[in-house]
């Protein structure tokens, strides 16, 4: 995959992200796995976009009041620390990579259990359980770059708690947050590492992406069979890590 196309892939990775609430680190992970050798810049560089995605979203949930502080401060409490220490691990290439796997095929499956559909409902979880949940996430989120929505969202989802919209913002706050813990962590380990002009491209297309997917979103716009295509190839890309570091197997 030639470094030149990734702008366009990434817009729509972006596109697709945005329009359910997340920032789309799981993909950008991804991608950039099979195209860039230094794993501090694939990181840090996910990361940031991950910021740029979610900035909107988080944006557009304060706007229209969609945001429920009381609900969400908990799960807040742990992960912010937890994603900078995470982000702090100086970890070899061959074990980040490990890590990485296995967090997108995780996410992957993750992605496909967003599709699943479940009854609304308003049940509410006791503090010491957002506590963990937010603490335990936002640990994976240092360590792999990934801002962690990906995960809670259908976690909570499928715990049937508050309805899909809260949840929404919850996760899109819960990625901004522990992506800027990340890369500060990133920074304080000296491990932040960037390309310019490729950052600048790249950022630029998820800005443009996340804005018209949060815009599909608000028209409601059907992207399922963008996002069931995403989630085979966050968990193929994935496999595909878990295998090659693991046991040295390519697929």
């Amino acid at each position: 995959m030639l470094l030149e196309y990734l702008p366009y892939i990434f817009f729509l990775i972006a596109l697709f992200y945005s329009s359910v609430g997340f920032g789309g680190g799981s993909s950008y992970l991804a991608i950039l796995s099979l195209v860039l050798p230094d794993f501090y810049e694939i990181r840090s560089t996910a990361l940031i976009l991950n910021i740029c995605v979610v900035s909107i979203g988080t944006f557009l949930f304060i706007k229209n009041q969609v945001l429920k502080p009381k609900l969400l401060w908990p799960f807040f409490v742990l992960s912010m620390p937890m994603a900078y220490l995470g982000a702090t691990v100086k970890l070899s290439q061959s074990t980040f990579f490990l890590i990485l796997g296995s967090a997108l095929v995780l996410a992957g499956i993750f992605m496909m259990l967003k599709f699943v559909k479940s009854r609304l409902t308003s049940e509410e979880f006791s503090n010491p359980k957002k506590f963990f949940l937010g603490g335990s996430i936002g640990l994976l989120s240092g360590i792999s770059g990934i801002g962690g929505g990906i995960f809670l969202s259908p976690v909570l989802n499928l715990l049937k708690w508050q309805n899909p919209r809260t949840i929404a913002s919850l996760a899109s706050v819960f990625i901004l947050v522990n992506s800027v813990a990340g890369l500060v962590g990133l920074q304080m380990a000296g491990t932040f590492q960037l390309n310019e002009e490729l950052i600048f491209q790249l950022s630029i297309a998820v800005i443009l992406g996340g804005s018209l997917g949060s815009y599909l979103s608000n028209k409601k716009f059907n992207l399922k069979f963008l996002g069931i295509l995403t989630a085979i190839l966050v968990f193929y890309v994935g496999l595909r890590l878990v295998l090659l570091h693991g046991w040295d197997i390519a697929i």
